[in-house]
Order: C-alpha cells, then sequence, then structure tokens
C-alpha cells in the first residue's frame, strides 16, 4: 500500500463526514469518505495522481489505460493520465459510463480510443464499499475488449470490497483504508 500523509490529512479534513448515509451499496453507514471533495481540488489531484500512479506502476506494470465507472472515476482517471506523461510512461484514460449512450454513436467508453484490443487496463475507485461498482466498470471494459488488470482504489473501505473483488479475479490495491482514519472513526 503506498501513502501519502498530506493526502491522508486533506481527506480526513474535507473528505471525511460523520454521519448517517446510504451508500452506493445500499448499506447503511456512520461515516461517508467523499473523494470528489479532493480529487476536484488542485493539490488533491496532484496527490491522488502522484499517489495511483505509484501504486499502479508497482503493482500492474503491463497497464497501457486507466480508468473507471463515471463520475468517482473520471477525476482520478485524469490525474494519472496527466503524472503518467510527466513520468515519461503515459497511461491513456477512460471513461465507464452507466448506461450507453442514448444518442451519436452510443458509446459505453468515452476515451481510450487509440488502446489496442485486449490492452491492459486498470480500473481506478474513488472509495471501494462492497466492489459493486469496480466489477461494474470492469465487466464494460471486458466486453469491449480490454483485459482488466485489476482496481486501483484512494480508500478501502474494509466491508467486503476486496473479497468481492477476488471472486471476480480482481485484485485491490488502495492507497488507504478505513483503519487509516481510526481516531475518527
Amino acid at each position: 500500500m503506498t501513502s501519502d500523509p498530506r493526502l491522508l490529512e486533506i481527506l480526513k479534513e474535507k473528505a471525511y463526514e460523520q454521519k448517517q448515509v446510504t451508500l452506493a451499496s445500499g448499506r447503511q453507514s456512520n461515516f461517508y469518505i467523499d473523494v470528489k471533495r479532493v480529487s476536484l481540488l488542485a493539490e488533491g489531484s496532484y496527490l491522488i495522481g502522484r499517489g495511483l500512479f505509484s501504486l499502479i506502476r508497482e503493482n500492474y506494470k503491463e497497464a497501457v489505460g486507466v480508468g473507471g465507472l463515471t463520475l468517482g472515476a473520471d477525476p482520478l482517471a485524469t490525474a494519472v493520465a496527466l503524472t503518467s506523461f510527466v513520468e515519461k510512461h503515459p497511461l491513456e484514460a477512460f471513461i465507464v459510463r452507466k448506461e450507453a449512450k442514448g444518442h451519436g454513436t452510443g458509446k459505453m467508453i468515452e476515451g481510450g480510443h487509440f488502446l489496442k484490443p485486449q490492452a491492459e487496463v486498470v480500473i481506478v475507485e474513488d472509495v471501494v464499499t462492497s466492489g459493486g461498482s469496480s466489477i461494474e466498470a470492469s465487466k464494460k471494459v471486458r466486453e469491449h475488449g480490454w483485459t482488466v488488470l485489476g482496481v486501483a482504489a484512494v480508500v478501502d473501505r474494509e466491508e467486503g470490497g476486496r473479497e468481492a473483488l477476488q471472486k471476480e479475479g480482481l485484485k485491490l490495491y488502495s492507497l488507504f483504508r478505513k483503519s487509516d482514519f481510526g481516531n475518527l472513526m
């Protein structure tokens, strides 16, 4: 696991909230981590891009593309792609739609135009709870003809997502885990 103390500080300060919420998985929780509040900040985008890029280079060396389910993955994929260019190991970004575009070309995936069939890609995720979003994105990416190497997340809520992804043949690496927010829980 790759972690940056400054990024964790910003996530705790700006993304973490102690409150009752219903998560995308349908589960109830007494806390919420809204990574978009950080990934859309200049410093947050920089730190997340750097962190996820390092994590991907360490664990998915073959990757040529990075993306995930809109909307949470959009700023992450862009941050990683920008960082990868600066680091002279470019990864092409893509976005997976929740539903096919209802007009024009009817695309399910935006970006990644220059990736070849069977291209090896990584799914990025802001917060993994049940793993459902990553599984959905992976399925659509595989249907598109690319090979999914695994998942790189900012936060793993440690609520079964890692295990669900493993059942789908996907390994999860994250910058942080729920336990890293310890004193806030």
